[in-house]
């Protein structure tokens, strides 16, 4: 059956159909969404709870543990983390990748419900979750600035408006709002006036919570009419609070003004933000799951100006960063490789046949195949990101195979004297078979990666059914167009006709062809010596595998840097402040930095700052993103106390949500917190000597400064003063409590109190607070309590409920994760941890593991199904093994150059291995699918078969191996944006196909003879008939 003959017949049907299409996919390609790589959204929440003065200890135990244990009930947790720092807990939970998060949400909230009666009766507020996206850097980063206004009313516009307003764009997730906090008045009590009028702190709260009172007051009506009542009871700004009665005393009034500073100040005085060298309040925009980058930028810019105009003419809105203009970029750069890589596949067709109007049918076929492909993916609510375009770029040259197997064999024909019209029929029927054996055996390597699951299977997912697609849209171009096209267009073969291009190229391929004929008879006059060098390969893949570097994915330079300043533990924001404009100076000083924006405090501590680092474009900085890290730290100063890191921001990130100065980390958990306290700053100091790692940052330091308060109960009792009275007056002086609430109508703020910060710079502000007694005796804290000074961690991690800490590192400079990994279980063997605390590599180095020890079976599972498709289309157990055959060959080429050029082993290479064994055993394919042809129809024997069918298949074969080196060509080759997501694909591919090619032309036609000679041997002790006649294909 011919299934090309009714499109052959019906030219004006076929071109229509091509035509639409082209429309179609057109028409799709215009609607499909732009975004740097596939949707990876992880299901991660997380919850947030604070209780203003607790430490980090009382947060962990009596906040982070009660959650956790409700939490870690829900279904689908995959891993659950927190950290606890002064004041504040933050859990963050990753779930399945196939858990729903809206449900996961559900269940979230249902168990921060179930554990409300567990949590401190102080905490003014529930736990509140969020929804994010840890495996997506912020897209963009807002700006305010003023010369007038300062850092808390510019928070408030922040976070009051322009959060609020951009929350509302289409795709925008979470806003953090950081450099400061809220508007509030602050009640800074001064401990001698309290002393000298016997005035108790919780007097003090007392009074404020009952002169600043919210409440409805209702109505009053008569017969015709009624009237609101309303009173002055809410207060509004410090000279509202100034002079509030606390009690009269010896008949005149006495004042909060007279015992304490009152001052329209900040919420949290730990706050700080700049932008280069102003400074700022900042707001770090991430996007929603499954939302679109470049459409959500865009909707964020649109509403700019009028968020510019509502503002006060003094604020200054600037984008601080924006992912956008990169991501274009990179895609640009990739629809370009892509227009190359298809121009040089038309340019070889050309120069193979050497005819320009021959050439033009492949030209047209590839266009149809690839811009079909578009439909598919829009179909399937794909996007246009980096793989997705790697995909269509490889496709360039795989879908003119088709083509090229279909004209060559019609040209043939046509040489021979035939009619081109019977040449197309004739042709076509003969090489159907083969195209469909190519290209099912070919979309089904593309099809066994949906079924590994994890991550390899969501990030490869778009470039496999995009591949897959253009293949199959190619199958179906090669079987109706292209034989129409050379039924109508090709002229019968005339040699005095054909041009000088078209004579040379005879030449080239006469002339190539009999050094072939002779070393092809050489190989099968040697057989031994052949099948050795192939079994050779095999063995040699084993080796170069466990040989070559590997690592996860190749480090993207996404024009962006996320920097992590971190201070000694206990160093106070004052002095920690200073250290921040070091390191921001130096960074900006750099010729590569276009801009810097960052913050000091929030919910990274006090002693450490988070700083985004936005890159000149690569044209104008012209070293990546790594050799511009390594210039900074080479040029930065010492700054004694503080230590800065920098990491480039990948569009793709593995910390689970959890926020780190490296890609890579080493956790240690312990059931006792104790043993992890003993064994961090020795497995620190174990990984610290190795050359293999850099930029080591862990919680190691003997801790922050505290002050610990030795109760003596039986004196405190004596003196009528219980537990709860001496906590209470701690929290008033020293957490910066929150006692009461002002209403306005945009937003709600806080009343601070707290003992004057210029007292309590020192632990002797201790022995100057009183206690007041029922009866009303002022007791001073030292009559019944001592303190003592001691180190404490400034900070509580936990995972899976077990005490944790993290080692963030970076590699070293051409070192590879794999060898880091080794290194550092060799160095943490070597010191002795014991059993009861284990380690473990987490982030990018954890998805590393999961996806390395699955990377054998996966290749073994897509060999598997190509080997079933194969044996199907043959009905032959025998024939698929001598297809299969080809690929140790092209393994070896792949690796081969991996190590020569210095690279490392990625899952972008692993991709690249898979799109090898689809391409190599094409090769077999043409060869074998003629060679039973001729034993069935011509009743050659298998030597000859095999022969002549390597010879008539010697120029399709070139054509097609070239025509996909030539489409990888550019990926290898490009250099700008995006180019190392796309070079380790290009070298594995170019790699494999070189190798292969010169291999797989002698190699198969002596694994084809030997294992149809065993076949022929084990049916004849089967009593069976196995004559080649007798095998029928599909």
């Amino acid at each position: 059956m011919n299934l090309s003959a009714p499109f052959i017949a019906r030219p004006v049907a076929t071109m229509l159909l091509s035509l639409a299409i082209l429309l179609l996919g057109g028409v799709s390609f215009g609607l499909l969404p732009v975004s740097p790589l596939p949707n990876m959204d992880f299901p991660v929440i997380t919850v947030q709870a604070s209780l203003p003065g607790a430490s980090p200890e009382i947060m962990a135990s009596s906040v982070a543990t009660p959650l956790e244990r409700s939490l870690g009930s829900i279904a689908g947790v995959s891993q659950m983390t927190s950290r606890s720092s002064q004041g504040s807990t933050r859990i963050i939970i990753q779930f399945d990748l196939d858990r729903e998060i809206n449900g996961a949400a559900r269940d979230v909230q249902a168990a921060i419900n179930a554990a409300r009666n567990l949590l401190p009766s102080g905490m003014r507020s529930m736990p509140t979750y969020r929804k994010i996206n840890p495996s997506q850097a912020p897209i963009m980063v807002l700006s305010l600035t003023s010369d007038v206004l300062d850092k808390a009313d510019l928070y408030d516009i922040g976070s009051t408006i322009l959060a609020q307003k951009l929350s509302q764009v289409s795709g925008v997730g979470e806003i953090q709002v950081g450099g400061s906090s809220l508007p509030a008045v602050r009640i800074e009590l001064q401990p001698q006036q309290l002393e000298q009028y016997g005035v108790s702190l919780d007097e003090v709260r007392q009074t404020i919570a009952n002169g600043n009172v919210r409440r409805p007051k209702g109505m009053v009506e008569d017969a015709d009419r009624h009237w609101q009542v309303r009173a002055n009871d809410q207060l509004h700004d410090a000279a509202d609070y100034t002079p509030l009665i606390i009690r009269y005393q010896e008949g005149a009034a006495l004042r909060l003004g007279d015992v304490a500073k009152v001052r329209d100040s900040v919420e949290d005085r730990y706050n700080s933000g700049f932008f280069n060298n102003e400074q700022a309040v900042l707001l770090i925009v991430n996007r929603q799951a499954g939302a679109n980058i470049i459409e959500t930028i865009e909707g964020i810019r649109r509403e700019l100006p009028a968020l510019q105009a509502i503002m006060p003419g003094s604020v200054d809105l600037n984008v601080a960063m924006d992912r956008s203009p990169v991501i274009r970029a990179t895609l640009h750069e990739a629809e370009r490789t892509l227009l190359i890589a298809v121009g040089l596949v038309i340019v070889l067709v050309f120069l193979f046949l050497g005819s320009l109007r021959t050439s033009l049918i492949p030209a047209l076929a590839v266009p149809v195949s690839l811009v079909g492909t578009f439909a598919v993916m829009y179909l399937f609510g794909f996007s246009l990101n980096i793989l997705s375009l790697m995909a269509l770029i490889l496709a360039a040259g795989l879908v003119v195979d088709d083509a090229i197997v279909v004209l060559e064999n019609i040209a043939r024909h046509i040489d021979d004297g035939m009619p081109p019209l019977k040449a197309a029929y004739v042709g076509t029927r003969e090489v159907g078979f083969t195209l469909l054996s190519m290209n099912l055996s070919l979309v089904v390597v593309f099809v066994s990666i949906l079924y590994m699951g994890g991550i390899v299977e969501r990030l490869f997912r778009e470039f496999s059914i995009t591949l897959a697609a253009a293949i199959l849209v190619s199958l179906l171009v090669s079987l109706t167009l292209t034989p129409m096209l050379c039924a109508r267009w090709l002229k019968p073969h005339q040699p005095a006709q054909e041009g000088r291009l078209q004579r040379w190229s005879h030449q080239a391929h006469q002339w190539l062809l009999r050094h072939y004929d002779r070393s092809l008879s050489w190989a099968l006059r040697h057989r031994r010596i052949t099948l050795l060098s192939l079994l050779a390969t095999i063995a040699l893949n084993v080796v170069l595998y466990v040989q070559v570097p590997k690592t996860f994915l190749p480090q993207q330079d996404t024009g962006q840097l996320t920097g992590f300043i971190r201070g000694d533990d206990g160093l106070s924001f004052q002095v920690m402040q200073p250290k921040m404009e070091v390191f921001r100076k130096a960074v900006l000083a750099d010729p590569a930095v276009e801009s810097v924006a960052g913050f000091i405090g929030g919910q990274g501590g006090i002693n450490n700052a988070f700083m985004i680092v936005r890159l000149k474009p690569l044209s104008e900085r012209k070293i990546s993103a790594q050799k511009v890290i390594e210039r900074i730290r080479k040029n930065q100063p010492k700054v004694p106390g503080g230590r800065m890191f920098l990491m480039a921001d990948q569009d793709l990130q593995f910390g689970g949500g959890r926020q780190s100065s490296s890609a890579y980390s080493y956790t240690l958990l312990a059931s006792d917190l104790n043993d992890l306290r003993t064994w961090v700053p020795r497995v620190t100091q174990a990984l610290s000597a190795l050359p293999e790692l850099t930029s080591i940052d862990a919680n190691d330091g003997e801790g922050a400064q505290q002050i610990s308060l030795k109760i003596d109960r039986d004196a405190a009792k004596r003196l009528g003063i219980d537990m709860s009275t001496v906590t209470t007056l701690l929290n008033n002086a020293f957490s910066q409590r929150q006692i009461s609430t002002i209403y306005e109508s945009l937003n709600q703020y806080q009343v601070v109190m707290e003992i004057d910060p210029s007292y309590a710079q020192y632990p002797e502000v201790l022995e100057q607070i009183h206690v007041v007694t029922e009866d009303g005796r002022r007791v001073p804290l030292a009559a019944f309590a001592r303190y003592e000074r001691s180190l404490e961690e400034d900070r509580v991690s936990h995972d899976g409920q077990f005490a944790a800490e993290n080692i963030d590192f970076d590699l070293a400079p051409d070192v590879s994760l794999d060898q880091a990994t080794l290194a550092i279980e060799r160095a943490v063997a070597a010191i002795g941890m014991p059993s009861e605390v284990q380690g473990r590599l987490g982030g990018t180095g954890s998805a590393f593991e999961s996806t390395q020890q699955g990377q054998p079976l996966m290749i073994l599972g897509a060999l598997l199904l190509v080997y079933i498709v194969l044996g199907i289309l043959y009905e032959s157990y025998i024939h698929p093994l001598t297809i299969l055959s080809t690929l140790p060959s092209a393994g070896v080429g792949a690796l081969l150059a991996i190590i020569l050029t210095g690279d490392q082993f990625s899952l972008i290479s692993l991709l690249g291995l898979f799109l090898l064994i689809g391409v190599v055993k094409k090769n077999a394919i043409l060869m074998i699918d003629l060679a039973l042809q001729f034993e069935r129809n011509d009743s050659l024997s298998p030597t000859d078969s095999i022969h002549r069918a390597c010879l008539l298949r010697f120029r399709p074969i070139l054509m097609t191996t070239m025509a996909a080196i030539l489409g990888a060509l550019p990926l290898l080759l490009g250099g700008a944006e995006g180019a190392e997501m796309r070079q380790p694909l290009g070298l594995t591919i170019i790699g494999g196909l070189l190798l292969s090619q010169i291999l797989t032309l002698y190699t198969t036609p002596v694994v084809y003879l030997y294992l149809d000679r065993l076949r022929h041997r084990f049916n004849s002790w089967r009593g069976v008939r196995t004559d080649a006649a007798l095998e029928n294909p599909l």
